[in-house]
């Protein structure tokens, strides 16, 4: 199947359009009129994951691999090395990021992972009716991702709405009408500002929060008769 004909089967899926202005979803590297057989599935690319895909692999990620213009490639230096061996063994990439958190992420995670519905639904945000107290909700959460604990900003004693937005979220805070926030990459300054407006926070993790994305995806792309392998990348952050 060409590349090209993939791209758009994902854009008829999650569109790219929806993506942010400042995000760089999309072919990031590759050639539309290539032939595909083999997809992998990751949120991130890392090297050990590269060394270990075939050549010739169409790689979908969640997170861009290039962010922003790149104005040199030194090839020792991140992302231009693992750019390098992926031209090297001509393994194109598309990333799926925004776009996807809008279309398909929040609600995986809202519905599949934690097992609410979504009440409301505002771009990056998904509302769910909890009602329940917030140390149980604090550790059914601490469960449902497999967090060592529940990093926390508790602002009262009972959540009955919250907020979910996946990956980073903290700067949405000023527009949460809820009780309680789950999102990423909570900073000491997010913890604070929290408190200042008494919305409690629970911190999901970035990577555990996101790395669902491979096994959403893999369910859709299976109808395309490719062969279709989940090569998700390490959580760079270990806990000791």
């Amino acid at each position: 199947m060409k590349l090209k004909n993939i791209y758009a089967y994902l854009n008829e899926l999650s569109p790219f359009e929806l993506q942010e202005s400042w995000d760089n979803s999309g072919l990031l590297v590759g050639d539309f009129n290539a032939d595909i057989s083999r997809v992998a599935l990751s949120i991130d690319v890392d090297e050990k994951q590269i060394d270990a895909l075939e050549d010739n692999t169409l790689l979908i990620t969640h997170h861009p691999i290039i962010f922003s213009g790149l104005k040199q490639l030194e090839f020792s230096k991140y992302p231009s090395n693992l750019l390098r061996k992926m031209i090297q063994k001509n393994i194109a990439n598309i990333a799926m990021h925004t776009n996807f958190d809008q279309t398909h992420l929040n609600e995986y995670v809202a519905k599949e992972v934690l097992g609410y519905e979504i009440v409301q639904k505002d771009g990056f945000v998904a509302y769910l009716d909890v009602n329940e107290s917030f140390d149980v909700f604090a550790r059914r959460v601490a469960s449902a991702f497999n967090l060592k604990s529940a990093r926390c900003v508790q602002c009262s004693d009972f959540v009955g709405r919250v907020a979910l937005t996946t990956g980073s979220g903290c700067s949405l805070m000023k527009s949460i009408d809820a009780d309680c926030f789950l999102t990423g990459d909570v900073k000491y300054h997010d913890a604070m500002e929290a408190k200042s407006i008494n919305l409690s926070l629970i911190d999901i993790g970035h990577y555990e929060s996101e790395h669902y994305f491979a096994q959403i995806l893999e369910k859709h792309l299976k109808n395309l008769g490719l062969e279709v392998i989940i090569a998700s990348s390490e959580n760079p952050f270990t806990y000791i």
